[in-house]
């Protein structure tokens, strides 16, 4: 296994940190729950009682993430979070690069981040020299 360079390693929680900040962000909003927001949830067809809950939700798949043994399945947990996003926002039509891919830009972030910090990772999925 290849050790992580400090560039690498700087690079990769910078991209992580970016991401998480803007997932935090979110979490608080949605724990706030101000008339926007649950107008927001409403138009995109959730009950606005559940902001607190997928806030709630977000929040402990961010913290999974953010620690560093348990980083992959964070990872993978808000992957599948940032999938029902994307559902959502093709199911009530919004457009394509502003909402829909949205999710994907921010999961691009906390993989692409996790991939340069995590040797274990880059082992997973490179090939072996």
């Amino acid at each position: 296994m290849e050790p992580t360079s400090t560039k690498m390693a700087w690079t990769g929680r910078i991209l992580s940190g970016l991401a998480v900040a803007f997932l935090l962000f979110d979490v608080s909003l949605k724990l706030m729950a101000p008339p926007e927001v649950l107008t927001a949830h409403e138009q995109l067809g959730f009950p606005p009682g559940l902001a607190r809950s997928l806030g709630s939700l977000l929040l402990a798949c961010v913290v999974t993430y953010v620690i560093p043994r348990t980083s992959f399945l964070g990872a993978i947990l808000l992957t599948g979070y940032l999938g029902g996003a994307i559902a959502t926002h093709v199911r009530v039509g919004n457009p394509l690069f502003s909402h829909v891919l949205f999710p994907v830009y921010v999961a691009a972030f906390l993989w692409g981040g996790l991939f340069l910090r995590d040797a274990r990772l880059r082992e997973l999925f490179l090939p072996r020299r």
